[in-house]
This record gives structure tokens, C-alpha cells and sequence, in this order.
């Protein structure tokens, strides 16, 4: 018998134990934050008192994003995957969530398809280890925490969600790689990153035609020598050409899909991703 309920910190080693046969890059501070922002919303499959499976949500008022899709090798093929899908999409549904996202890979956009996603956008994953740095530092060190309600703002203009709960939860964990370009008319980008368990994941980055090569450029010498993932909109030529640029070689492709109305998000503005579990 199949038993789905909300996951808690006591099962973040299954998670961890899942995510590493996906071949995924996320930590245990990664699952620990997901339940810490949404922790009626993050849900774990047993079979027959075995843990099989995971999904979490996240709520952002009326859109919510799902992530951590994952179902153990050994019991793939059982429908487990869409009872997690659907135990996550009718409880959204009780909560009034009209807007449901999510990026899939391959491997799980056929499930997703089948319960009414529908792709809206594509991203590549960059990968590889940056170069050195060409120039010297160009930008300063950490900005100050008074500067995220604009950054805040500047997300929800781009993204078309008010995602500002996460945004303070990444600058506080990692107040080191948080950076901003702003100037008398306000902010005009920022990049943020965090360390992973393959490579550390540079982004979000959202920031217009000018900013965003001044934040990319920082980020390429404050982690020179690191392995890297960027999460780059495929129409964003731009960036796509400064991971080329950096001998960064593309990865999988990952489908951003939609349920509900259609959330309006300004790709030319957005560098790179937060990776797949945050958008």
C-alpha cells in the first residue's frame, strides 16, 4: 500500500539518498530550506513503510513551484510518481493556487505533460570550471540587506512572482554571494549563488542589458577554478555567449512548464536560473 504524507527534517537523508541517485546537486541545507519555506507543502511516499519518493511545493500567493520530483530506481514504473504529482496538485488546488511550475527534465516531462503542464520556455545547463579571471574586480563586496526590497522588486518584475521570502533566505545563508548593481534609478541586477554537492550554482542572475555582464563578469572571478552550473534561458543570447566564452560545455536541457494561467516572466532579463528547484 502506497502511503503519501508531509515530509519532515527526519527524512532529509532519504532525500539525500534519492537526489544522489538522480545525480542531482542539491545539499542537505537545500532540503532543509525547502521545508523550512513551505513546511505543510513538502510531501514523502512509503511503500508498505518503505520511503519511496518525494515532491515538494512552494507557495509564492497565487503561483506555487514544484520541485525534488524524485522516486527511488527500484520502484520507478508503479505510478508513484504521478500519486506525488497528484497528492501535490490537489493540495495547491485546496490552497487557491492558480499558477502551478515547475522545470523538468527529460525523464519527467512526460508525466508532467500528462496532468496538464504545458512547456513555456527552455533552459541549458552550462557546466565546467571557470577560467581565471581577465580583468580585476570590478565590483565591490556584499551588498547591504537594506537593498533587498529592491531586489525583491526588481525579481518580481522579472519573474512575475513575489518570491521575496527565498530571496532572503539565499542572501542570508550566503551573504558572500549576493551582489547588486544599482545606481541612482535603482537597481538595475543582481546574482546570487550557492554551493552544491557537483558544483556550485551560479544564479538567480536578473538584471537588464547592462548589469548582467558586470555581474557575470564578478561571478567568473570570485569562482575561478570552481565547477559551475548555469541555468541559462535558451533565447538569451547573451548570456549563453559568456558561458561559451568561459569554455563552460552544455548539459542537460531542462523544460520550464506551466499549469493555470500563464505566468508572464521577462527572459531577456533573466541570466540565469536559481536551478531547477527554486526557478
Amino acid at each position: 500500500m502506497l502511503l503519501i504524507r508531509e515530509m519532515t527534517v527526519a527524512d532529509i537523508p532519504t532525500g539525500m539518498h534519492l537526489k544522489d541517485q538522480a545525480g542531482w546537486n542539491q545539499l542537505e541545507n537545500d532540503w532543509r530550506r525547502l521545508l523550512e519555506l513551505q513546511p505543510d507543502g513538502c510531501f514523502l511516499a512509503e511503500q508498505e513503510g518503505i520511503p519511496v519518493g518525494t515532491v515538494t511545493t512552494c507557495r509564492f500567493g497565487p503561483v506555487a513551484w514544484i520541485a525534488m520530483m524524485l522516486v527511488d530506481e527500484r520502484f520507478r514504473h508503479r505510478g508513484i510518481g504521478r500519486a506525488l504529482m497528484t497528492h501535490a496538485l490537489r493540495d495547491l488546488d485546496t490552497r487557491g493556487v492558480r499558477s502551478v511550475r515547475l522545470d523538468a527534465t527529460p525523464l519527467g516531462r512526460p508525466l508532467y505533460e500528462s496532468v496538464g503542464f504545458v512547456a513555456e520556455s527552455h533552459f541549458t545547463r552550462f557546466q565546467g570550471v571557470l577560467p581565471p579571471p581577465e580583468t580585476a574586480p570590478g565590483l565591490s563586496g556584499a551588498p547591504s540587506f537594506d537593498l533587498l526590497s529592491g531586489v525583491t522588486a526588481l525579481d518580481r518584475e522579472v519573474t512575475g512572482t513575489e518570491r521575496g521570502r527565498l530571496l532572503r533566505r539565499l542572501a542570508t545563508e550566503h551573504p558572500g554571494s549576493h551582489q547588486v548593481v544599482a545606481d541612482e534609478g535603482g537597481i538595475r541586477g543582481f546574482l546570487m549563488a550557492r554551493p552544491g554537492s557537483r558544483a556550485r550554482q551560479i544564479g538567480p542572475c536578473i538584471a537588464d542589458e547592462r548589469a548582467g555582464p558586470l555581474l557575470l563578469t564578478d561571478a567568473r572571478q570570485r569562482y575561478a577554478g570552481e565547477s559551475v552550473f548555469l541555468d541559462i534561458p535558451t533565447c538569451h543570447a547573451t548570456a549563453t555567449a559568456f558561458a561559451v566564452s568561459w569554455g563552460l560545455t552544455a548539459g542537460r536541457l531542462l523544460t520550464r512548464m506551466g499549469r493555470g494561467p500563464r505566468v508572464v516572466e521577462h527572459l531577456d532579463r533573466l541570466w540565469a536560473s536559481a536551478g531547477p528547484e527554486k526557478g
